[in-house]
Formats: C-alpha cells, structure tokens, sequence
C-alpha cells in the first residue's frame, strides 16, 4: 500500500515540522532559554509520520522521554508544545510537565514518559478500553530498542495477544539505549523476533523509510481495528544526535557510523522519492517547508509572550 498524494504530502509535512521544532528547542536549550532536560528524535522522523498518518482523534498513543515527535505526528500545536518547554501557562500541561510530559487526551496523546517502556501497559490498558466499549479505535505504543527489554514489554504484550487487543506496539530501534549499542544489551539482533513468543506477528521494516513505515503500518492498524489483534512492528532507525542535548555521543559512537546513518536522512530521501517517483513539483515542497519555518517562529514568539504560572498553579492538578 503507499499513500495518496494527500497522505505523502502530510507525511512530508510532519517529518519536517518535527525536524524544525527540534532544531529550535535545541538550539533554545542550548543559549540556556529553556529549564529541564531535552532527548531529541531527529533521524527517527519517518516512524512516527508513517505511523500516526492512520490514525484518527478517537485513536491514542503513548510516548517515550523523546516525544516530541509523536505529539507534533499526532497532531499536537506546536506553539503549546513550545509554551510547555518554555514552562510558559499556555504550555501543554501548564508549563509543569516539560518536555518528557506533553500530553493531550483529547487529541488521544496519552503521554510521552520519562520512565523506559512505561507507556507499554498504558497503551493496552486504552486498547482494552476501546475493545470494553465496543469502539474501533486503536492504541499505537511507541518505545525504544531498550524499552524492549524491560518487563512492561513482555507484560503488555502477554495480555494483549491474550485479550486480542487492537494495539500495534512501535519499537523504535535507534540502536543505542542511551550510550548502550544494542548488540551489547540484546542477543537477538531483530527485536521483531520475540513476538513469536505471545504468537502474534512480528515485523520488520526500513525506519528511515517514510513509504515502508506507512505500508506496514497500515496493515497492522487495519489488522488490528478489524479484531486481529496486536502486532510488533520494529523500525530500524538512528538517533542523529546524542541521548540528550549537550550528550556529542562522541564517547561511544564512531563518527563513522554517524555519519553512515546520515546518509539515509528520512527527510531528504522522502523529498527525493516525492519529486521523482511522485512527480510533486518542487514549489510546492518548497512551500511546505516555508510554511513550517514560519510556524516555528509564530511558535517561540507565542511561547516567549505567554505569562509565566502563578505560583498557587504549583499545587493544582495534584492527585493522592
């Protein structure tokens, strides 16, 4: 299946609205404008463009401590994604989540999530919702290649083959979990594999590769909105920059190989692929990208003019 020229052109849009904004709220973090910590997902743009282009407003997902993408694929604004990092009270969670935090539930973002493979259990637990209420909404639950090894993985994958939960599990192989290769921390070399043992499929599929996401995705989201169940769904992918910002990565990965990965940039493949196999004219790529440089800047001048929160917000939305 590969998408229509509606679908390519929203995929495009996506990768490079998660692209922008990363490259903004680092450069930002860095000149010490913004608190807290930030992982960024650049590299890894394909994955969530080619997965949340299925989905709809009644379909949820959860997300990792490097999230950003998933919210701005889901349909997340970026000037309240923008806000939040700047800890601003027009910020997604009122400035008091940060970058690990964003959520939306109406616009079904369950969370990103600074605990690894915690968003796992959470996503079956809102497919299993979804089943009990007779809705034909799916779960996606996104994590990373050492996610994967956490007992969250197996638990939530047990019950949702054993249920038959309409949940696709993404798993993110950026080959480093932090600083670890994946090799050093797996001996299986295609995490995909270990859906054997919950009998449900396994596949693999091209990360960097916004048309092979798409395709696999879409058979494993109409699989499971039919009733067919959970799928794992591993994409072979590569963080371009280090586990966090300020992390070079120089200390444990070859520049080499850095720059190997590079080479397979998902978005200038995917522009590549539009402009020769889908005949787009280049202007209107080129609109595109205008379009979103400009929502950038709308989005940090919003973030800069929102008031900071009041100080009594500190002890509202709290929960025991």
């Amino acid at each position: 299946m590969t998408p229509t020229p509606e679908q390519a052109l929203q995929i495009y849009r996506t990768m490079l609205r998660i692209r922008a904004f990363e490259e903004k709220a680092s450069e930002l973090f860095l000149a010490g404008r913004l608190p807290g910590f930030l992982h960024t997902y650049i590299g890894q743009e394909a994955v969530a463009a080619g997965v949340c282009v299925h989905l709809t407003r009644e379909d949820t997902i959860t997300s990792t401590h490097r999230g950003h993408g998933h919210a701005v694929a889901k349909g997340a604004r970026l000037d309240m994604m923008m806000a939040e990092l700047f800890a601003k009270q027009t910020g997604y969670c009122k400035g008091k989540g940060g970058s690990m935090h964003i959520a939306d539930l109406d616009l079904g973002i369950l969370g990103a999530n600074g605990i690894v493979g915690a968003g796992i259990p959470i996503a079956a637990g809102a497919a299993l919702t979804a089943q009990m209420q007779g809705r034909s909404a799916v779960t996606v639950a996104f994590f990373g290649d050492g996610g994967s090894n956490t007992g969250a993985f197996h638990e939530g994958l047990n019950l949702a083959a054993v249920w038959n939960l309409p949940v696709l599990f993404v798993c993110e192989n950026n080959q480093y979990a932090e600083s670890t290769p994946r090799e050093v921390h797996q001996k299986v070399k295609d995490i995909a594999t270990r859906a054997m043992a919950y009998d449900v499929p396994g596949v693999v599929v091209d990360g960097m590769d916004a048309m092979a996401v798409f395709a696999a995705a879409s058979q494993a989201i109409q699989r499971a909105r039919a009733g067919g169940g959970p799928t794992l769904l591993e994409a072979k992918t590569y963080r371009f920059m280090g586990h966090y910002v300020g992390d070079t990565g120089a200390a444990y990965r070859d520049q080499v190989e850095v720059e190997r990965w590079k080479q397979r940039d998902p978005i200038p493949l995917f522009r590549r692929a539009l402009l020769e196999e889908r005949r787009v004219p280049a202007a209107e790529l080129t609109g595109i990208e205008a379009e979103v440089q400009r929502e950038i800047a709308e989005a940090v001048t919003f973030a800069e003019q929102s008031p900071e929160p009041d100080l009594e917000e500190a002890l509202r939305d709290i929960f025991a």
